[in-house]
């Protein structure tokens, strides 16, 4: 199974977002899947569903962070890296979807009890966010 698929698959077990691919892809980087799980733990449907940074795109920053992030204090070339690969991804990713939030991705604000009713009665986290995940897993395997 590919890691695009891996992720996919995590989600649809019912992990949130951006447990799906931190958990996927941060054993690359030294981070067990586990901890990857508990890291990612409370910023599923647009961070602890705020409907704010889908998580899919706050998962893969993290991948992004554990590859490139400044590790000494005379590191900026890996800061800026980290920076400019972070841009990169979000900007392809809003290009591609039109917005980086969650409410704005599924259409419903899933802050609200009536937005998650929505969510529930029309199962967008089912339909619609594998998309995202999958897209999300897509884009980080190009710049990593």
């Amino acid at each position: 199974m590919s890691e695009k698929d891996e992720a996919v698959a995590c989600f649809k077990q019912g992990f949130n977002c951006a447990q799906a691919v931190l958990s996927t892809y941060g054993p690359r980087f030294g981070l067990d899947r586990e901890t990857g799980l508990r890291v990612a733990g409370a910023f599923g449907a647009g961070m602890a569903r705020t409907g704010e940074t889908c998580g899919a795109v706050t998962g893969a920053l993290m991948v992004i962070g554990l590859k490139h992030a400044k590790m000494r204090p005379d590191d900026d070339d890996s800061r800026e890296l980290s920076y400019v690969l972070a841009q990169e991804f979000m900007d392809t990713f809003r290009e591609r979807n039109k917005s980086l939030l969650c409410r704005d991705l599924l259409g419903v604000d899933v802050s609200t009890p009536e937005g998650m009713a929505v969510v529930r009665e029309k199962n967008l986290f089912a339909t619609v966010c594998p998309r995202f995940v999958r897209e999300a897993a897509e884009l980080l395997e190009k710049l990593l």
